[in-house]
């Protein structure tokens, strides 16, 4: 699935079963792996590391439990298992393709 960030922003969550989550706040993303890893409803400006715990278990939802992004998000109670990337064929030196 393919979103663009800016898209997401104040968007309502939904779970599949019609329950109000909140809007999209904020998003954790991993640069590394270059993926969305977290969304926040609430601001991530805390006093405390527990605090900050407290919004990122309570007003956070992983992104793997996103299952569509359109007007809304949809969003299961587990994970969305992704398909792999289809590789590239392996290169056999010396032969032409």
């Amino acid at each position: 699935m393919t979103v663009r960030l800016s898209k997401l922003f104040g968007m309502d969550i939904y779970t599949t079963d019609a329950t109000y989550k909140g809007k999209v706040f904020d998003l954790v993303i991993n640069l590394e792996k270059g993926k969305i890893e977290t969304i926040t409803t609430e601001a991530l400006r805390a006093r405390s590391k527990q605090e900050a715990k407290k919004i990122i278990s309570d007003k956070s939802i992983p992104y793997n439990r996103v299952k569509s992004a359109q007007d809304i998000l949809i969003v299961g109670s587990a994970a969305v298992i992704s398909e792999p990337e289809p590789q590239a064929p392996a290169r056999v030196p010396g032969r032409r393709y």
